[in-house]
């Protein structure tokens, strides 16, 4: 599993520093290119629940291996598409693909990892997605530079048909023997979505759903759609500059992971999501005031650092919340809730960057962030397992 997700993460990294600049080749407004990002999170969004259920009917690996094969499909046609509507279009079917891969691949951790290792199992499998998202954005930069805007989607699309070949090859089905999958039977007993409606309705799992709503709020409204157009103007920089930075920024979340982890079983899940909720919000700010090339760098390296952090105790804390069996669904809830923000985050910060500025935009919404985990920090049950040495 970390194998398939850092290799799709790396052709999903090789195509953000061109996105924005893809989008706005087709003569578009802001709002419009953060029109591009959430029609790839609105299918991601609407792909989670068909997904989580098909993974509990068929198995983990089979609809593994088909959101590989959709989100090439729709990577490809990204780098073909001859308007800004047919581009839009493709990006949905690219998403699609993708909300299978990313909320499969969060099921099959919850089946294989144990309450006292689960922080750590999920650190180790982010610190591959992380990787594959920091290294990605290095060669797509070098290949919009010197083949075009559109030859990243290339790359994006022959990754995720290797995604497919690693899940249906590589691995082992997970899911648990439906005569034994849940004890005394409770939870098979419950409609799929009755059991993520009861699990939205514990306080504790419901804010750090809304805390990774506002994180992906910020990452793709902010950092995708509009930071790569704010240091272009603002510093001047190319997108493989940018890229580049982004390369060096993923090497420190990738160092940063599996302590992160091993802190969430030590000490606690809240210990770990409440000052990398600070740390994310803390990142936008520099990103928006950097004066140099320099500090663009070290406000990428903070965000790359605080999303390592906070990668592993939020999945980790839904996974302690969730009874017996429902895992499936305790994960699908999870990931609905997130790519909400990628729905919302890229046109709404578009808009009120039309409206005000990107700065007051990526500001407004780290506010809202770090809201959310002080209300988190102060009304929400810890979770913590007594990890072993």
């Amino acid at each position: 599993m970390c194998l398939l997700v850092g290799v799709n993460q790396l052709g999903f990294g090789a195509m953000v520093p061109s996105l924005p600049l893809y989008a706005s080749s087709f003569g578009v407004s802001a709002s419009a290119i953060g029109l591009a990002v959430a029609a790839y999170g609105l299918a991601r969004f609407l792909a989670v629940l068909p997904g989580g259920q098909l993974a509990d009917r068929w198995g983990r690996r089979p609809v593994l291996a088909i959101g590989g094969l959709i989100s090439a499909v729709g990577s490809f046609w990204c780098a073909e598409a001859h308007s800004f509507v047919e581009f839009i279009l493709a990006r949905g079917v690219a998403g699609a693909g993708a909300g299978i891969i990313l909320t499969i691949g969060q099921i099959v951790l919850a089946d294989i990892s144990p309450p006292d290792r689960r922080g750590r199992n999920i650190a180790t499998y982010q610190a591959a997605f992380l990787f594959g998202f920091g290294v990605g954005p290095f060669p797509g930069g070098l290949l919009a530079a010197t083949h075009g805007l559109a030859a990243p989607f290339l790359m994006t699309g022959v990754a995720s048909l290797l995604t497919t070949v690693i899940a249906w090859f590589l691995v082992s089905e997970t899911r648990p023997a439906r005569a034994g999958a849940v004890a005394s039977g409770k939870a098979a007993e419950i409609p799929f979505v009755w059991q993520m409606l009861g699990l939205l309705s514990h306080r504790g799992f419901l804010l750090v759903s809304l805390i990774s709503l506002m994180n992906a709020v910020v990452r793709t409204g902010g950092l995708f759609a509009l930071i790569p157009l704010l240091a272009t103007t603002t510093l001047g920089l190319s997108v493989s500059e940018i890229g580049f930075a982004m390369m060096v920024s993923g090497i420190f979340g990738l160092v940063a992971a599996y302590p992160a982890g091993w802190l969430a079983d030590r000490i606690g899940r809240k210990a770990v999501i409440v000052p990398s909720t600070v740390l994310t919000g803390m990142s936008m700010v520099l990103f928006c005031y950097a004066p140099s090339y320099a500090w663009f760098i070290a406000a990428s390296i903070v965000w790359s650092v605080a999303a390592s952090i906070s990668s592993s105790a939020p999945a980790a804390y839904v996974v302690d919340t969730a009874p017996a069996g429902m895992n499936a669904s305790a994960m699908t809830a999870f990931r609905m809730t997130a790519d909400a923000g990628y729905v919302i985050g890229p046109p709404g910060l578009g808009l009120l960057a039309d409206i005000t500025s990107s700065t007051v935009a990526i500001i407004s919404a780290s506010v809202v962030l770090v809201s959310l985990g002080a209300i988190f920090a102060v009304t929400s049950p810890e979770k913590r397992s007594v990890a072993q040495p």
